[in-house]
C-alpha cells in the first residue's frame, strides 16, 4: 500500500552569523612570541582605546568578551619574552589577538535527532516539548553538535524556537574521577596492557584524576629512561593510556545558558576533525528516571570511531569511549531501554549491513549478529539505521537509510520483535521518504537522512537533513507505516 507522508514547511537553514570564539594558534611558539612582542610595543596610552574598538566591534556577538580575552591571555602568557607586570587592559588586548571567530554552521545544518525535553511543565494538553540535536558543519568541514528546542502541538503543528545569537562551549570538569577497574579493562582491550602499563596503574588509587594519572605516567617514564630507555611498546602504552584518559571526560554548561547557545565542539584527538551524526535517545533506567545517551562518530581526519555521550539535563555531559570488537564503524544506535536485562545496540560493522549487539556494560560491545542486508534496488549499495528503535505495541520500529543508484539516499523502515529484537518481523519494500526536486540540491546532492524520530499521539515525527545543507520535518501515521510492512518471509 502507498504511505502518505506529509512534509512540513519548517526549514532550519544554516546561519553563518552564529559564530563561536575559538583559540587562534598562529604556529610555533617563536611566531607567537613575535606577535606578543609587537603588541608589547604599543604605547600604554594607546592600549585602552584599541581594546575599546575591538570590544565595541565584537561584544555584541559574544557574552562576557573581556573575560574571554583574559582567559586566552592566561593560556598564551608562557610565550611572553620576559616576565613583567602587565595592565589588565594589555592582557585583554594580547588575548584578543589569539582568538578567532568560527562560523559553526557555514557549510550546513543537518542530520537531526529528536527526544522529549526533560522539562514538560507549562504545556497545554496533548503538547510535547522536544530537544533537537543537529550536526553543524563549518570551515574545514569540521562537525559539532548544536541544539534547538521546540513544541509539538496536539494537532501535530511543529514549532521550533528561534535560537539566540550567542554560542558557548562548556567547561571541562578538572576533578573528574576515573574508575580504576573500568579504565584498566578499557586499555587492556586496546592491547596496551604490558608491564609498563601495570606499573602506571599500580601508582594510582581505585579512583584517580587526570593529574594523578599524568604524574604516574611521568614517574614511570623517568624510571624507564634511567634504567636504559623507553621500549617502543612502553612508549605506545604511555601515549595510549593518556589518549584514552583524555577521551573520557565530563563538561559542564552554565544553567543560565539557553540550550541553543550550548555547543559541543571537538575536544579530543579522536574528535579533532568532527563529531558527526549524534543519535540521541531518552533511556529508561527502569527506576522511573531517564538518562539521555547519544552515539556519535568521532573523526580524526583518518579514522572514524563510534563514541558515546551521556547526560541527564543537557548541562553536564559525560563523554565515553566504546570498546570491543563491535565498537567500530558508523551508525551505532542504542535501544531506549534494556532488553532482557542487557543493553542493546544497532550497528553497521561492514559498511553495508545492519547488525544488532547486546552487552552487560554500556562501555563494551563485542557480540554482533547480522540483522538486515540490502535487498531492494534503492538500498543495494548500503543499508544502515537512522536512529534508535522506537517501541510500539507491534514491535521495535526502526528507521533505516538505503543507498541506491547515483548514491541516492532514501529513508526506509523495518520492525523488530519486541521481546527478541534479533528477529525482523516486518520491512518496507519501498522508501518511506526520498529526496524530491526541492531537496536534492545541496552540499551532498540526492540525500535525505535522519538520526532519530519521535512518536507523538500516533504520528511519527521525522526531522531529516536534506542534501547535507538544511533540516526539515515530515509526519506520517504510525498505523500507515505498520500496515505497509511486509513479512521478511513473505
Amino acid at each position: 500500500m502507498s504511505i502518505r507522508i506529509r512534509r512540513t514547511l519548517v526549514l532550519l537553514k544554516p546561519d553563518q552569523s552564529r559564530v563561536l570564539l575559538r583559540p587562534f594558534n598562529p604556529g610555533d611558539s617563536q611566531r607567537a612570541g613575535r606577535i606578543i612582542s609587537r603588541i608589547m610595543s604599543i604605547p600604554e596610552e594607546r592600549v585602552a582605546s584599541l581594546l575599546e574598538e575591538i570590544s565595541a566591534e565584537f561584544s555584541g556577538r559574544h557574552q562576557q568578551i573581556s573575560n574571554l580575552f583574559l582567559e586566552r591571555f592566561e593560556q598564551v602568557r608562557g610565550t611572553l619574552l620576559k616576565n613583567e607586570e602587565l595592565s589588565e587592559q594589555r592582557q585583554q588586548l594580547i588575548g584578543s589577538y589569539f582568538l578567532a571567530e568560527y562560523s559553526l554552521e557555514s557549510a550546513g545544518l543537518f542530520n537531526p535527532s529528536i527526544v522529549p525535553h526533560p522539562d514538560q511543565s507549562g504545556l497545554p494538553a496533548g503538547a510535547l516539548r522536544f530537544i533537537l540535536s543537529l550536526r553543524a558543519v563549518g570551515e574545514g568541514h569540521i562537525s559539532s553538535i548544536t541544539f534547538r528546542t521546540g513544541i509539538l502541538r496536539a494537532d501535530h503543528r511543529i514549532e521550533v524556537l528561534t535560537p539566540t545569537g550567542f554560542l558557548t562551549e562548556p567547561r571541562q570538569i578538572p576533578n573528574f574521577r576515573y574508575e580504576k577497574g573500568l579504565f584498566t579493562r578499557k586499555f587492556s582491550e586496546l592491547g596496551l596492557n604490558n608491564e609498563f602499563a601495570q606499573r602506571v596503574m599500580d601508582r594510582v588509587g581505585e579512583s584517580f584524576s587526570l593529574e594523578e594519572l599524568r604524574k604516574s605516567i611521568d614517574k614511570e617514564v623517568n624510571r624507564a629512561r634511567r634504567s636504559g630507555g623507553m621500549l617502543e611498546a612502553d612508549n605506545n602504552a604511555a601515549q595510549g593510556i593518556w589518549m584514552l584518559a583524555r577521551s573520557n571526560y565530563q563538561v559542564q554548561f552554565q544553567s543560565d545558558q539557553e540550550l541553543s547557545e550550548r555547543i559541543i565542539f571537538p575536544a579530543t584527538r579522536s574528535q579533532q576533525n568532527g563529531i558527526e551524526d549524534a543519535r540521541f535517545v531518552r533511556f529508561d533506567k527502569g527506576d522511573g528516571t531517564y538518562s539521555y545517551y547519544a552515539t556519535y562518530t568521532a573523526f580524526d581526519g583518518r579514522v572514524v570511531m563510534p563514541e558515546l555521550v551521556e547526560t541527564s539535563d543537557f548541562l553536564l555531559f559525560r563523554f565515553i569511549t566504546l570498546n570491543g570488537q563491535g565498537a567500530q564503524n558508523k551508525g551505532m544506535a542504542m535501544f531506549p531501554r534494556k532488553i532482557n536485562g542487557r543493553y542493546a545496540m544497532l550497528s553497521r560493522q561492514d559498511n553495508e549491513n545492519i547488525y544488532i549487539m547486546f552487552s552487560d556494560n554500556v562501555h563494551f560491545w563485542n557480540e554482533c549478529t547480522p540483522l538486515l542486508k540490502p535487498t531492494f534496488p534503492w538500498e543495494l549499495v548500503q543499508l544502515g539505521n537512522c536512529g534508535s528503535p522506537i517501541e510500539t505495541d507491534a514491535g521495535w520500529l526502526v528507521l533505516s537509510h538505503g543507498v541506491g543508484p547515483m548514491r541516492k539516499y532514501c529513508l526506509g523502515a523495518f520492525l523488530l520483535d519486541r521481546d527478541d529484537p534479533s528477529k525482523v518481523i516486518g520491512r518496507l519494500r519501498e522508501p518511506l521518504l526520498e529526496p524530491n526536486e526541492n531537496e536534492r540540491e545541496g552540499y551532498v546532492p540526492n540525500v535525505v537522512y535522519t538520526c532519530g524520530a519521535l512518536l507523538h499521539n500516533g504520528e511519527l515525527i521525522i526531522p531529516y537533513g536534506l542534501a547535507d545543507r538544511a533540516t526539515s520535518f515530515a509526519i506520517v501515521r504510525l498505523d500507515d507505516v505498520l500496515a505497509a510492512m511486509h513479512s521478511e518471509n513473505g
